[in-house]
């Protein structure tokens, strides 16, 4: 179903820098390049010198970030805090969910991966039927964050729901609502190291210090147990704040390398990491706090909403045949010990970003785009070859690395691959998609929509966008819904997936940064 008039609106509606992406990539059956129409009257490619226009900065916890700053052509994409009820989400085609990046929960594996882009996946379809949306799908973007930057972002209206193995305490419930249960009963236990004292009792916590993330539920339960030793006359206990970057599994490698003593985790995470971790001591019967359950978090006065997900999870949660059947895949048989050593696709992308940003800046197209491009193309695999002939990392046709334009032999090798690419794609913003009237940002998603579909069409398609009332000069909302109804899901779902691997490698990247560096000040020794 398409809309009936055009988008007047664009400014007002946004989504914050940290999107992800929650589709799978899928462009069907033709690949980029493979479509792409070759005119035999274009001139050279000449450079632009500018990249995209980053959307927001690096540090995703920066007060900047929040603030964001109006990008009225992203309607689904901006920066602009969004706040409402389901229906105002669906209004936007976007529900954003906040988690926090790590093994299990949510990784790169040949896409994204984990139990929270799986819930994502299903709940993404389970709303687009309820609404019946057509074509222009609501899409569920799955956002990572820092995991004390979870509630403020969804109070704050960057975030719509928290899927991140959140417990439900009385002090949370004063700041936001919580869905039903998603897990059994749980416990918070204690694990010890080879550098801990003898510890019999909780009682023995007395006068030790405990390292915590404060923004965890744990913080909450050691501060009531230090109230009680307290008023038993004894001796409360130090809480000592941790960086908020590192995960459990951080802490429980901390205490099995001897680096803390030990640490307060859920009872079951350290069974995940029992073959990796083996100098670890977990302690059952010294228990902080039992019963807690497991819940997903929303903005409070979300009434629409909580009654959707709540019917979902009745579906869906632990113990239906859907949730036990992602338990076991991520948790049960999760190969913890393999995904600990390292990601492939992130040390792919890693290896290969010098050549993206060498070949970014000679043409003038922001790196972190190419290199998303080439993600949705081959998973940047240069051994990947189509069925029509396109090759390599960015999927071009050797008819079109020859011609004129771009004249860049041998991209059965992953340099002149990757160049090629660079600057096909720059001849094509430049070519077509550039002028005062389109900025750096739309001008490079109008060139995306181009390499899958062909400069022709998008020009016809875009001319046609602004005939009927939409917008020539903007992307999403306007010329993609004349793409969609005229070409299909194809080119639309291209740019959009290529748009979130964007902003996920940056993202994804800016976290994985901070946590390694939290980890290098805690003492943990980080894989090369």
């Amino acid at each position: 179903m398409f809309r009936s008039k055009p988008n007047k609106t664009v400014s007002a509606i946004g989504l914050w820098c940290l999107v992800c992406l929650s589709l799978l990539v899928g462009c069907g059956e033709s690949t980029t390049a493979e479509m792409i129409e070759q005119p035999t009257d274009l001139p050279m490619v000449s450079v632009v010198n500018e990249a995209i226009t980053p959307v927001g900065t690096a540090n995703p916890t920066t007060t900047d970030d929040y603030a964001g700053t109006a990008d009225r052509d992203l309607v689904r994409f901006s920066i602009e805090p969004k706040l409402g009820d389901l229906d105002a989400m669906v209004d936007r085609r976007v529900i954003r969910v906040l988690t926090v990046y790590g093994p299990g929960r949510y990784f790169l594996e040949n896409g994204p991966k984990g139990v929270v882009q799986e819930y994502a996946d299903k709940l993404q379809k389970v709303v687009n039927e309820a609404f019946k949306t057509g074509l222009l799908t609501v899409q569920v973007a799955v956002i990572p964050v820092a995991r004390d930057q979870l509630f403020p972002a969804l109070t704050a209206g960057y975030g719509d729901i928290v899927i991140a193995g959140t417990t439900i305490t009385e002090d949370r419930e004063t700041q936001i609502d919580f869905t039903i249960p998603v897990s059994k009963p749980l416990k918070e236990i204690l694990v010890t190291g080879p550098s801990a004292p003898p510890i019999a009792t909780l009682a023995d916590l007395s006068g030790k210090t405990v390292h915590l993330r404060l923004s965890s539920s744990y913080a909450e339960s050691v501060k009531l147990l230090s109230d009680a030793l307290v008023a038993e006359g004894k001796s409360g206990i130090q809480i000592e704040a941790i960086d908020e970057a590192l995960e459990d599994e951080d802490l429980i490698e901390m205490v099995d390398a001897g680096l803390l003593p030990w640490a307060v985790v859920d009872s079951y995470k350290p069974q995940m990491w029992r073959e990796v971790f083996t100098r670890t001591t977990v302690r059952n019967d010294l228990v902080l706090r039992e019963g807690g359950r497991l819940a997903w978090a929303m903005r409070p006065d979300s009434p629409k909403l909580a009654g959707f997900l709540n019917r979902f999870l009745k579906d869906n949660r632990e113990g239906t045949l859907f949730g036990n059947i992602i338990r076991n895949r991520y948790v049960r048989d999760f190969d913890w010990a393999e995904n600990a050593i390292g990601d492939e696709e992130l040390s792919r992308y890693r290896s290969l970003s010098s050549l993206f940003q060498k070949y970014g800046t000679d043409y003038g197209m922001d790196p972190t785009l190419l290199a998303a491009q080439g993600f949705q193309e081959s998973r940047l695999d240069q051994s990947v070859r189509s069925h029509v002939g396109a090759v390599g990392v960015m999927q071009l046709l050797p008819s079109t690395a020859g011609d004129k334009n771009v004249s860049i032999p041998n991209i059965d090798e992953l340099e002149p691959n990757i160049e090629a690419g660079a600057k096909y794609m720059a001849f094509l913003k430049t070519r077509y998609f550039s002028g005062p009237e389109l900025d750096e940002r739309n001008g490079s998603l109008l060139a995306l929509a181009a390499y899958n579909a062909g400069p022709g069409r998008i020009r016809r398609l875009r001319k046609e966008a602004g005939e009927r009332g939409y917008d020539p000069n903007l992307w999403f909302d306007n010329v993609e819904i004349i793409v969609a109804e005229q070409i299909g899901r194809e080119t639309v779902q291209y740019v959009a997936n290529i748009f979130k691997y964007y902003l996920t490698y940056r993202w994804i990247n800016a976290a994985d940064a901070e946590r390694a560096a939290a980890r290098r000040a805690s003492g943990i020794k980080t894989t090369p």
